[in-house]
C-alpha cells in the first residue's frame, strides 16, 4: 500500500459514512436478517439471553478500536451520562429484549405488519416531543410506502388483512415499534462524540441493565444451549443487528433526521422477501414487484428535504 492510497481509501470510507441513505438501507437489510433469525431460533435460543449478549459482546468487540477516542469523548459522556443512559435503556435493552421475546410468539406476517408501523410511529414521536412536522414528501413518501409493505403483505388481495389474528407477541411488537418511534425522535439529544463511541458506551449500559432479565430467564430453565445454531445467531445478531445496524441507524438518524429516515424501515419487507427468495427458493412474483416498485417510490419521495 502507497501513501498515497491510504488518504484516498479514509476520503472514501467518510465519504460512505456521510451517505444516509446508503447507511439507512444498510441497517434495514441487517434488521431485515434479525426478523428472520428471530423466528428461526424461537424457542431454541433463549430471547432475553441472546438480548443480553448481543450487547456485551457488541461492546467487548468495539472497545479495541475506539479506547483511545473514549479517553477524548469522556469529558462529554460524563456530562451527557444521563441521556446515553435513557437512550440505551429505551433503543438498546428493553427494544432489543422485547423484539425477540415478541418473536417467539408471532409470525413473520404479523411482525411485517407491526414493523411497517415504524415510520408513523417516528413522525408522531417527532410531533409530540419537538413539534416536528412531516413535509408534503415525507408524508406522501410514508404512504406510498406504506402501500407498498401492505401490497407484498397481502399479496394484493385485501382480505389476508381481514383474516390476521393477534396475540401477546404481536401487542408486545407493536409496543415496541412504539418504543422504537421515540427512541429514534430522541436521538437528538445523542452528545456529539464518535459513533463508536456512542456504539460502546450504548452497547455497554444495555448489556449491564439486560443481565438481572437475563438471570431471571435461567432460573426458568430456559437456558442456552451450545449448539451450531446458538452460536451462528449470537454471531450474527452481535456482529450484524447490534453493531452494523445500530452505527448505521444511528450516523443515518444524524444525517437526515428521523421523520425521513423512519420511511426506510419500509424496505424490510422487500429484503425479507429477497432474503427468503434466495435461502427458501421462493419465486418472485407479482405482488413483490409492485410492492417494490412502490417502497422505493416512496422513499424516494420521503427522502426529499420538501
Amino acid at each position: 500500500m502507497t501513501v498515497a492510497q491510504e488518504p484516498r481509501k479514509d476520503t472514501l470510507a467518510r465519504g460512505l459514512f456521510d451517505n444516509a441513505y446508503l447507511l439507512l438501507a444498510v441497517a434495514s437489510l441487517c434488521w431485515s436478517g434479525n426478523h428472520l433469525m428471530g423466528r428461526a431460533i424461537a424457542g431454541h435460543v433463549p430471547p432475553l439471553a441472546i438480548s443480553t449478549l448481543r450487547w456485551l459482546l457488541a461492546a467487548a468487540l468495539v472497545y479495541p478500536f475506539v479506547r483511545k477516542q473514549l479517553s477524548v469523548d469522556w469529558p462529554l459522556i460524563r456530562e451527557r451520562l444521563g441521556v446515553l443512559i435513557y437512550l440505551s435503556l429505551l433503543g438498546g435493552a428493553v427494544f432489543g429484549a422485547l423484539q425477540f421475546v415478541g418473536l417467539q410468539f408471532t409470525t413473520a406476517l404479523n411482525v411485517s405488519v407491526m414493523n411497517s408501523l415504524a415510520p408513523l410511529f417516528i413522525a408522531a414521536a417527532s410531533a409530540v416531543m419537538f413539534r416536528d412536522r412531516l413535509t408534503t414528501g415525507q408524508a406522501v413518501g410514508i404512504a406510498v410506502s406504506l402501500g407498498g409493505v401492505l401490497a407484498i403483505i397481502t399479496k394484493l388481495d385485501a382480505g389476508v388483512l381481514a383474516h390476521l389474528s393477534f396475540n401477546i407477541g404481536d401487542l408486545v411488537i407493536l409496543a415496541n415499534m412504539l418504543l422504537w418511534g421515540i427512541y429514534s425522535a430522541s436521538l437528538r439529544w445523542r452528545p456529539r462524540i464518535h459513533p463508536f463511541s456512542f456504539m460502546f458506551i450504548f452497547a455497554l449500559i444495555s448489556g449491564i441493565a439486560m443481565l438481572p432479565a437475563m438471570a431471571w430467564e435461567y432460573t426458568t430453565g430456559f437456558v442456552l444451549q451450545p449448539t451450531p445454531l446458538t452460536f451462528f445467531a449470537i454471531t450474527f445478531v452481535t456482529l450484524f443487528s447490534t453493531i452494523t445496524a445500530f452505527v448505521c441507524w444511528t450516523r443515518g438518524v444524524e444525517l437526515i433526521g428521523p421523520n425521513r429516515a423512519g420511511v426506510f424501515l419500509h424496505l424490510v419487507p422487500i429484503y425479507s422477501a429477497l432474503l427468503t427468495g434466495v435461502l427458501l427458493g421462493e419465486a418472485l412474483m407479482g405482488y413483490h414487484v409492485v410492492g417494490f416498485a412502490l417502497i422505493l417510490l416512496g422513499v424516494t419521495c420521503a427522502a426529499r428535504r420538501s
